[in-house]
């Protein structure tokens, strides 16, 4: 993540990419498997997935937990800095439904 010219490039650069606002806001419904987010998030590929949790877990919004056993289960859940940003993207997304009414 980096920083913008003002803070509002900085917000969109976070989430800029594949679904990661998406992602987010699932999590907001608790932790879930990998298998979970894929039956979620239908229209993303498993390469483009776990490129988006890599980068939502080094930017510090995602924790990923990986449990030894077999076969390997991992599990991923908000953050503190997850959670701060989860109502900014609530809002985002009640106005893109509003946008899209007027599509319709």
């Amino acid at each position: 993540m980096k920083r913008g010219i003002c803070p509002i490039d900085t917000f969109i650069e976070a989430f800029k990419g594949k679904r990661k606002s998406t992602i987010i806001l699932h999590l907001k419904q608790g932790t879930k498997r990998y298998s979970e987010l894929q039956k979620l998030i239908t229209d993303i590929s498993d390469r483009m997935l776990s490129k988006q949790l890599k980068e939502l877990e080094i930017d510090g919004f995602i924790k990923k937990e990986i449990f030894p056993v077999v076969p390997p289960k991992v599990e991923y859940s908000l953050t503190k800095k997850g959670e701060q940003m989860h109502p900014v993207l609530l809002s985002m997304y009640r106005g893109g439904q509003k946008l899209e009414k007027d599509i319709e």
